[in-house]
């Protein structure tokens, strides 16, 4: 009974940080580009009152040994990257990826980091910038007298000046892909860090070599179902009250016990 306190004690544990991940899932629901995450389980170690294929006499063998589990932990919440909707916006500035790839930022200190949120905007320089200022790379300069810009699927940028009849092309924009995308380090603001799991990036033109194509105009929403998370909390919080009972029945056994006399 001491052992099922503590086995049922891991349940509940687990069913928390599973509410934890539900909850940030469901904060994120309008954030763009968001990409959920799932809580991974596996049970603990076994307690073996008997081992299975021990010999019961000089002829036989026990079919089947006695196993006492200890419980369960959670052991990854790993991000899943399906596609999200897509939103359009109408601005120039607003891209959306279609399938793999994420766009590449520098951070303040000179590393790269990377996102698939695709709200850029322009800095007093005329450089493309995620929302909190860092920079896109490759660096893409936008010209002060620019009356259009446009962006096709391969990321070209072309803009229409005064006086041109023909649009110019102002840069190209590359996308990163990784054989592990669920490797990466969330490091918060929408951007995601590599990792020796996620692998080294690699960087090519959009449409190509599975990298997705961009959309101008649109928005990648959150990937977050907020039916099938209500489920999932549903779920966990039915398995936490569970767990919570088992507690309670085993705490009700020790009482009698306890409570045995001569």
């Amino acid at each position: 009974m001491i052992r099922a306190l503590w086995t049922a004690s891991t349940g509940m544990e687990a069913q928390q940080l599973n509410i934890d991940v539900i909850s940030h899932n469901l904060a994120n629901v309008n954030t763009t580009a968001f990409k959920r995450s799932r809580a991974d389980y596996q049970d603990l170690l076994y307690q073996e009152l008997k081992s299975a294929g021990a010999s019961s006499s000089e002829d036989t063998i026990v079919p089947t040994g006695i196993q006492v589990g200890q419980g369960v932990k959670m052991v990854s919440t790993a991000k899943l990257f399906d596609q999200g909707n897509f939103r359009q916006t109408g601005n120039s500035f607003d891209l959306g990826i279609e399938g793999e790839g994420f766009f590449q930022v520098t951070l303040p200190d000179g590393t790269t980091s990377y996102t698939r949120t695709g709200e850029l905007k322009v800095d007093s320089d005329g450089r493309l910038v995620t929302s909190d200022g860092y920079v896109l790379e490759p660096a893409i300069t936008i010209p002060s007298d620019s009356l259009t810009v446009t962006i096709s699927a391969d990321g070209i940028f072309s803009v229409t000046q005064p006086g041109a009849s023909i649009p110019t092309q102002v840069g190209n924009l590359e996308l990163a892909r990784f054989i592990n995308p669920s490797g990466l380090k969330s490091i918060g603001k929408n951007l995601l860090s590599s990792t020796a799991a996620s692998g080294d990036a690699t960087t090519g033109t959009p449409g190509t070599d599975g990298l997705g194509t961009l959309a101008q105009g649109f928005l990648e929403m959150s990937n977050v179902s907020v039916v099938e998370e209500m489920v999932n909390m549903i779920a966990a919080q039915r398995a936490y009250e569970i767990n919570s009972k088992a507690i309670q029945a085993a705490d009700e056994m020790l009482q009698t016990a306890n409570g045995m006399k001569r």
